[in-house]
């Protein structure tokens, strides 16, 4: 009865926040206040487009440098706003950015957003190892390609508007798998654990020009598409006073100077402002679109989707655990030996794993053996370094925990056992550890709730868990819904932790 009053709280919750979330945005863009800032949503790891500069530390790109120019004229205030590009299309509609403008492809999304006029002609590319046989795309069939999550790269093999050809091949990879962003991309690609990265061709030239002669793209392109500047669906004010500016931009030759400063990418020869065909998005009436409102069905849907990612990461808990609680427990032995060499290597494994990142962590166990020791990293290997670390990590802070609770311990029984005739082994097992266990279920259960939210982290490796997939349908889907599915799974899971546990501490309390 308490978990289901639980769950009736948390979906009423989930409903006001999407009710909230979805008025907020819209009653900044109809107050009457003059604008005076414009600020710009952009992936910052999205070279041409928008980045940061190594030299001077700050956000540069072509379609800064075009955003720039329009604030000039308008009289605005720009304000670069990196974001998680999983998360745009919430950053869009919580008002927190007022356009996603990062060569943000139209083709696909026509009907989620309101739109610029297209004002490149981009195309989709594949790009692999420079020592690879992979030459055409048909060379692709067998192989393992990594594209970025909700990418025209990813719509091309799987979207509803690729091609027949393009569906055909993707059929015919080994896997086809999605990382956040590109430096992951080209880290697997690199250590070999994928074959091909397909991605924008800007973005193509810009990593083969700052890698050197390490990687080479193919001839043949994938699909070819026009980026235009995504307003959140129905905001056409603002939309026309920024298109009417690149539109002035375009005629007194503005435009063209700032792609020329790009050409090292291409730039240039991809522009096709004002040419005909690139304002079908532009025309398409999105002022009176309204969002399906169908709650309940989509959150079914939702949970349907997921719950390929609530087995990953079930699966990422159980073994972490399996593994970490008796590697920490060796640990604290060595902690606590009498040779000092021994406490010595312990303390130093205790304050590396738990005075570094645990996304760190993951990628030295998955990149570590290429980059240490030259040794190519298997796909198959993704899943397993995944528990790894998590297990290596886990064990670290278990290990601290597990040696209070046996210092806690006072000596007097140690002594008493002694006099009884008890061996070292015997006083261990039959006094010190059932009271230890006793003493450490309190802060044990603090770290496995937190190893339950820390699984989230597995998306470092490209391991699609949980919420890595949550944030990949919201992405395809422009809803937060599966975002609050997660969080309500996740705090069912940590909820039904809890209740274990301190069944559990209740079961081994004792009187004294």
């Amino acid at each position: 009865m308490k978990i289901k009053k639980t769950l009736i709280t948390l979906l009423t919750l989930c409903l006001i926040m999407s009710t909230l979330i979805g008025c907020s945005s819209s009653n900044k863009t109809q107050s009457g206040k003059k604008r005076t800032k414009f600020t710009l949503g952009f992936d910052a790891e999205f070279p041409p487009y928008g980045y940061r500069d190594e030299e001077t530390g700050e956000y540069v790109g072509f379609d800064i440098d075009l955003a720039k120019e329009v604030c000039k004229r308008k009289g605005w205030e720009l304000i670069l706003q990196p974001i998680d590009w999983d998360s745009k299309d919430m950053e869009l509609k919580t008002g927190s950015i007022d356009c996603i403008w990062n060569g943000f492809t139209i083709n696909g999304r026509e009907n989620g957003y309101t739109w610029s006029k297209g004002y490149l002609d981009n195309k989709q590319v594949v790009v692999v190892n420079s020592d690879s046989g992979i030459t055409k795309l048909s060379d692709l069939e067998g192989k393992i390609v990594v594209v970025q999550a909700d990418s025209s790269a990813l719509a091309a093999f799987t979207g509803d508007d690729a091609t027949k050809e393009n569906k055909e091949l993707c059929k015919k990879f080994k896997e086809l798998q999605q990382v956040s962003d590109y430096n992951s991309a080209f880290l697997n690609l690199e250590s070999g654990s994928v074959n091909a990265i397909c991605l924008d061709i800007g973005v193509a030239y810009s990593q083969i020009n700052n890698r050197g002669n390490q990687f080479r793209m193919l001839d043949e392109s994938v699909s070819s598409e026009q980026y235009g500047i995504g307003f959140k669906l129905g905001n056409t004010k603002l939309r026309d006073e920024v298109q009417e500016t690149l539109d002035e931009m375009n005629e007194d030759g503005t435009f063209a100077e700032i792609a020329k400063k790009w050409d090292d990418y291409g730039i240039s020869e991809m522009v096709c402002i004002g040419q005909e065909g690139t304002d079908k998005a532009y025309k398409l009436n999105t002022e009176n679109v309204k969002p399906d409102e169908s709650v309940w069905e989509k959150f079914v849907d939702v949970t349907k989707s997921l719950s390929k990612g609530m087995a990953a990461t079930l699966l990422i808990f159980i073994l972490t655990l399996i593994f970490s609680l008796p590697l920490g427990l060796l640990i604290t032995f060595i902690r606590m030996s009498k040779f000092g060499i021994l406490r010595g290597i312990a303390k130093v494994y205790i304050s590396i794993l738990r005075g570094t990142p645990l996304m760190l962590q993951l990628l030295v166990v998955f990149f570590g053996p290429y980059y240490v020791f030259g040794m190519s990293v298997s796909s198959n290997f993704r899943f397993y370094a995944v528990i790894i670390g998590f297990s290596l990590n886990y064990a670290a802070y278990f290990a601290e925990i597990f040696r209070s609770g046996i210092e806690g311990i006072p000596v007097g029984q140690r002594e008493a056992a002694d006099v009884l005739g008890y061996s070292r082994t015997q006083t261990f097992r039959k006094i010190i550890f059932p009271q230890m266990v006793r003493r450490v279920i309190p802060p044990v259960t603090n770290e496995v709730i937190t190893l339950v939210k820390d699984t989230s982290l597995a998306f470092a490796l490209a391991y699609t868990e949980m919420f890595t997939l949550a944030k990949q349908v919201a992405a395809a889907n422009a809803s937060v819904m599966p975002l609050f599915v997660a969080g309500i799974f996740y705090y069912i899971f940590n909820f039904v932790v809890a209740v274990v546990m301190n069944y559990i501490e209740k079961k081994m309390k004792y009187e004294d």
